[in-house]
């Protein structure tokens, strides 16, 4: 079994974790617009911001823990007490690894003048690591046939989650794609853990359909959220330059980082699902 593959995707996710850090974080055209970005969000709908506090204030300790007792006793009715390790490993390690960056690794130079509570550290994300780590213990501890059911149910909301933070203003663009990258990380991690136990099998049965269809509209949802941020922010940059769009431009800025962010996670979700083609924990 070719476990190595959940090692490069690992050490991929490394890398961009630390290119985020570096060119969003320790550049002051970076720190511009992620400040941008936020201060745009200041202009969403009432309504847009409503959604997204109550949607972030859903996430707590109680909520957490369900998820991980969840995640535990499905592994453990499928009488794989290693799999339940792993899935429910992979939650914990999250916050475990995010929490711990947040506060002593990535530190975040004041570059840009900047008051407020916007002056805060905030990478990584904790609430999209949350959210991204239980859709992939969910993936991991479901069974194969399962799969495409488990992500139309939980992807929406995973990516929601990482886009309601740049909406409620408790997080930068940066944060939730760094926060993509650990909660991946993470997850191939056990993953190739699981495969060293000898646990993981090929899939022998006929391709399903419907996971099939759930991949295509994932796939195309994120080429989507990708263009758009792309274009919104090539745009006013193209057009007015970088001052005037810092100037005058934030709504655009805002609507771009939401809409990468969107991208981010449902790349992250697409990846994870592509290392696990064909295989399965029987």
């Amino acid at each position: 079994m070719p476990a190595r593959r959940w090692l490069i995707v690992a050490a991929a996710c490394l890398v961009a974790l630390i290119l985020v850090y570096v060119l969003a974080v320790l550049t002051v055209t970076g720190q511009e617009l992620e400040n941008a970005a936020l201060r745009g969000a200041d202009q969403a709908a009432a309504r847009d911001q409503t959604a997204a506090d109550q949607s972030l204030s859903r996430i707590t300790l109680y909520s957490l823990g369900v998820a991980v007792v969840l995640v535990a006793v499905i592994g453990l009715l499928r009488r794989r007490p290693a799999l339940a390790v792993a899935a429910v490993g992979v939650i914990v390690a999250g916050q475990v690894v995010t929490q711990g960056l947040k506060r002593f690794v990535l530190p975040r130079p004041s570059l840009v003048p900047l008051t407020g509570h916007y002056a805060d550290n905030s990478m990584p994300s904790g609430h999209t690591t949350i959210a991204m780590t239980v859709l992939f213990a969910a993936l991991l501890v479901v069974p194969y046939r399962w799969r495409g059911v488990t992500m139309v149910l939980l992807l929406s909301w995973a990516v929601g989650i990482g886009a309601y933070t740049v909406t409620a203003k408790w997080h930068r663009l940066s944060d939730t794609l760094a926060a993509d990258a650990i909660a991946l990380g993470l997850a191939c991690l056990a993953s190739w853990w699981l495969a060293r136990r000898g646990v993981v099998r090929r899939y022998e049965g006929r391709r399903r359909i419907p996971r099939v269809l759930v991949v295509v509209v994932a796939s195309l949802a994120g080429l989507v959220f990708l263009a758009l941020g792309g274009f919104l922010i090539g745009a006013a940059l193209s057009q007015d330059g970088l001052d005037a769009t810092l100037r005058d431009n934030t709504w655009v800025v805002y609507l771009a980082a939401s809409s990468l962010a969107s991208a981010g996670s449902v790349a992250a979700a697409l990846a994870f699902l592509g290392t696990w083609r064909r295989l399965e924990i029987p």
